[in-house]
């Protein structure tokens, strides 16, 4: 079992920042990428950034010099750091995992709200 528990969700004003975190507990063995997805309302679930065992990290276009994503492999979590925040960024934030032959891993998201 592998459990994937988000915080850090809130209310924010446009332009302000915001962190959000996710601890990964359990059989949290080979794990190979971590990171964060959200959902649009009305829209598909979306890559936002992801980083590697490795430390490479991937972010999409829109979210690029606005966002962070970093690990603590000592505390094994994942925390993304949003600055610049706009109303368009308002969504449903997941944290994933991905475990190598074992697959992908999702949390149950956090809610960030960006007020215009």
């Amino acid at each position: 079992q592998v459990q994937l528990v988000e915080s850090g969700g809130g209310l924010v004003q446009a332009g302000g920042s915001l962190s959000l975190s996710c601890a990964a507990s359990g059989n949290i063995r080979n794990i190979n990428t971590w990171g964060w997805y959200r959902r649009v309302p009305g829209k598909q679930r979306e890559l936002v950034a992801t980083i590697t065992s490795g430390g490479s990290t991937n972010y999409a276009d829109f979210v690029k010099g606005r966002f962070i994503i970093s690990r603590d492999n000592t505390k094994n979590t994942v925390n993304l750091q949003m600055s610049s925040l706009e109303h368009a960024d308002t969504a449903v934030y997941y944290c994933y995992i991905n475990r190598q032959i074992w697959g992908a891993y999702w949390g149950q998201g956090t809610q960030v709200t960006v007020s215009s």
